[in-house]
């Protein structure tokens, strides 16, 4: 996994430190544009999860499986609860991502490093979910298991 995948994040908010702690304690995290490709931060990113105990479920709907796990064309197609939803998707698509991620019942929504939407934002802070945007999961995880 490069640097440049997970830059390290800036300082975060107090709000938005309280809302990677809560997600972090989620179990079941979807991927949203996981890939099967080895080369892709979504891909890496999502094998360091699945290392450390969380329950991946990649959605892509170009891809049967991804890291051996069954691939789901939409979040509404998987079966049973997800906690997180982690977007690796362009922002345009982000919106729509958050509003699948109401529909389902997660408890928050995670926009990968480099990824930013406001109405993104917007919509998960109406909905009343956990919301963090332009941080890095796992760099996020790592951190906190050294404290």
């Amino acid at each position: 996994m490069s640097a440049e995948a997970c830059p390290l994040p800036s300082r975060a908010s107090d709000q938005e430190a309280a809302a990677v702690d809560r997600m972090l304690k989620g179990k079941r995290i979807a991927i949203v544009g996981a890939s099967d490709d080895p080369m892709r931060p979504s891909n890496g990113i999502a094998g360091y999860l699945l290392a450390h105990a969380f329950d991946i479920v990649p959605v892509n709907p170009n891809h049967d499986q991804v890291l051996g796990r069954k691939c789901f064309a939409r979040l509404a197609d998987i079966p049973g609860k997800v906690d997180i939803v982690n977007v690796f998707r362009r922002p345009l698509a982000c919106a729509d991502v958050v509003r699948e991620a109401i529909a389902i019942g997660a408890k928050g929504v995670w926009l990968q490093s480099g990824i930013r939407n406001e109405e993104a934002k917007r919509l998960a802070d109406e909905a009343g979910i956990d919301f963090v945007q332009d941080r890095c999961i796992m760099v996020e995880h790592m951190s906190r298991r050294r404290r």
